[in-house]
């Protein structure tokens, strides 16, 4: 079992940056794949960034491609996305998930962190 607590969401004013983390503890992290996901209300949820265990693949959806980057740090245990230039469209809650393998898909992930509320005002 792979536990993953996220942090470092939080409100800013459109433009601004902030860089989430995701903390892994139980088994070996350098295993998983991770992904980053966010859900804003009434809308379904939707895949951000993923990163490969290696952490040489990187993967972003068209929306945050070229603002966001995702990175991890095996020493630490703990993957990143860093935030720029963020837009109101961007509040959502931000969830973490590790799989076998980088994915696009949420069913393709086994653990999964509670979120973080990033909001981002006009």
């Amino acid at each position: 079992q792979v536990q993953l607590v996220e942090s470092g969401g939080g409100l800013v004013l459109a433009g601004a940056s902030l860089k989430l983390s995701c903390a892994a503890s139980g088994r070996t992290f350098r295993r998983y794949a991770m992904g980053w996901f966010r859900q804003a209300p009434g809308k379904e949820r939707e895949f951000v960034a993923a990163i490969s265990g290696s952490g040489e693949n990187k993967y972003y959806a068209d929306s945050v491609k070229g603002r966001f980057t995702i990175s991890r740090d095996s020493a630490k245990n703990t993957v990143y996305l860093q935030m720029n230039s963020l837009k109101p469209e961007d509040t959502a809650v931000y969830y973490c998930a590790a799989g076998v393998a980088p994915a696009v898909r949420g069913r393709d992930y086994d653990y999964w962190g509670q979120g973080t509320q990033v909001t981002v005002s006009s």
